[in-house]
């Protein structure tokens, strides 16, 4: 059998690359808008606490994600929901389980972590999980990866807070070995005849870091595929971006992907002015169009909405989103 060229394998990240200075749109899970005052004031009178989204849709809503052109979908690692010094469950479901299960009822995003932390699993756990997920779904991962920045959620596993920057860089050599074939650590010898299954479907699984990781700028340059920061400015997006460029070129690396967040309350009327609050805003589609053309001005390859603000249903957000927004970026 022929061997299949490298350059004829998948690469999630060409999913949500920017391309002819086009940035990518991808939707945040859990898709529900329980942060709406509609959503909350149902929310009271049931008695259910803040932050556990409703997830009866689930199904429906990633297929509609999954066939109306956005580009990924992102999940989030919270293990433990902490309403006391916390208050947000994330996307609820174990991140890996999620990902086998959106990678048999889903055909074209990325599937995307935001992000796994890796101290709290063991780096050959999580190399595997990684891979299956990456084969079951065609190549379409992209792990993004944290140290965590929790402490409650330390102790509980019996894990060393303030070590998380060196556990966090032993996990991410031990995986890329392991989806490279270059056999198991054991003891401080390598051992070739053990080997990790299934391999990834990709010639290498990327990686973007969530955060810094208590990384340096250099390692993260050197180490990672893309970065995925707080959401910014297009001023202050647009130094981050040029650094990072800057330093992976230095390197000798490709541009790799950078990558930010924005809460969505997407207004009925298309011409409402855009009203920022914290992570985002409330704003008709023409405002937002014009923020996501600076943002990509600016250098952003892809943006991850989060839905949870919106007053109107998910369902009609996404519809004009993708029939709106989509074409006119």
């Amino acid at each position: 059998m022929t061997p299949t060229p490298t350059t004829m394998l998948p690469n999630a990240l060409n999913l949500i690359r920017r391309s002819e200075g086009r940035l990518t749109l991808g939707i945040e899970l859990p898709l529900d808008n329980d942060w709406s005052p509609v959503r909350e004031a149902q929310r009271l009178a049931e008695g259910r606490p803040f932050g556990v989204p409703d997830l009866s849709r689930y199904v429906e809503r990633v297929r509609q994600v999954d066939e109306s052109g956005f580009a990924a979908l992102w999940m989030r690692d919270v293990p433990i929901f902490d309403p006391q010094r916390f208050g947000d469950a994330g996307s609820i479901y174990d991140p890996f389980v999620n990902l086998g299960f959106l990678s048999g009822v889903t055909r074209n995003v990325a599937l995307g972590t935001a992000a796994v932390v890796l101290p709290f699993r063991h780096p050959l756990m999580v190399a595997k999980a990684a891979a299956s997920a990456d084969h079951l779904s065609g190549g379409r991962l992209i792990l993004g990866v944290a140290s965590g920045d929790r402490p409650v959620e330390y102790p509980l596993m019996g894990l060393d807070f303030e070590n998380r920057g060196e556990a966090f860089r032993h996990s991410v050599g031990w995986m890329r070995d392991l989806w490279q074939s270059k056999g198991i650590p054991f003891e401080g010898e390598r051992i070739a005849e053990l080997a990790l299954l299934p391999l990834p479907k990709q010639a290498a699984i990327p990686m973007v870091i969530a955060g810094n990781a208590r990384q340096s700028p250099d390692w993260i340059a050197a180490n990672m595929n893309g970065r995925f920061v707080y959401p910014d400015t297009p001023k202050q997006l647009a130094a981050k971006v040029a650094g990072w460029r800057r330093m992976r070129g230095e390197l000798g690396q490709d541009a790799g992907v950078f990558i930010s967040a924005m809460h969505l309350d997407l207004d009925a009327d298309p011409a409402a002015p855009f009203q920022p609050f914290h992570f985002g805003g409330r704003t008709g589609r023409q405002a937002l169009i014009a923020h996501l053309n600076g943002l990509a001005a600016a250098g952003l390859d892809h943006l991850a909405l989060l839905l949870r603000p919106s007053r109107r249903s998910v369902e009609e957000v996404l519809d004009e989103l993708a029939r709106d927004v989509l074409p006119a970026l």
